[in-house]
């Protein structure tokens, strides 16, 4: 019997003094507030059976699976198909006057692929697939991947046929959210989403994804 539920939790607040879009970058993990959020989604899935624990590579991801691996007992998979898109913009601080610097406008020439960037479609053809490869790998229980904003958001629209292109702005997956997916009928749907560090969100500063 697979998997029951794959649960996709977003990372905490990362530590970003320059205010910078970090992307892939190396050097960017949780904040003091980081770490928080990431106990807190923890404790929103406290007695459930979490028997699988999967993370991005990257710092951020790692760190914030580490309050799981710990109270479920699990050493974390690491998983590079749920890592971070590529971005052309990493590393630079994203305001209007870098997106319409001349030098830029040939990476917003068409937001819908996008061209700054990996394909949305590719985003979610590997997500998908992690999560497939996830269900299948477990006898029951439970399955939690820590990942990021635009992985998770294009799981939901593509699991609920929704178009992938989309205002980055309307993105529903703040800071250690919990996006939850059952596999019915040969497919997943999603199920819920929680936001357990709603408290801390004033508090905290979210740049890094486009």
């Amino acid at each position: 019997m697979p998997a029951d539920i794959v649960h996709l939790v977003r990372h905490g607040e990362v530590h970003n003094p320059k205010r910078v879009l970090y992307g892939r970058l190396e050097g960017f993990g949780l904040s003091e507030l980081g770490h928080r959020m990431a106990s807190s989604a923890v404790a929103a899935l406290a007695g459930h059976p979490v028997t699988a624990l999967y993370s991005s590579p990257l710092q951020r991801a790692r760190e914030s699976a580490a309050p799981w691996a710990e109270a479920f007992g699990l050493e974390p998979h690491i998983d590079e198909r749920i890592i971070e898109p590529t971005n052309r913009f990493e590393g630079k601080r994203m305001n209007k006057r870098t997106v319409m610097h001349p030098k830029h406008w040939h990476l917003m020439r068409d937001p819908s692929v996008p061209t700054w960037g990996e394909p949305f479609a590719q985003i979610a053809a590997r997500v998908l697939a992690a999560m497939e490869d996830a269900h299948r790998s477990i006898d029951g229980g439970e399955i939690v991947m820590v990942s990021h904003q635009l992985p998770i958001w294009m799981a939901h629209r593509a699991v609920a046929g929704e178009r992938l292109a989309h205002d980055p702005r309307k993105r529903r997956c703040s800071l250690s959210s919990i996006t939850s997916f059952a596999w019915r009928d040969g497919a997943f749907t999603e199920i819920g989403y929680q936001d357990p560090a709603a408290d801390l969100l004033e508090q905290s500063t979210d740049l890094g994804a486009v």
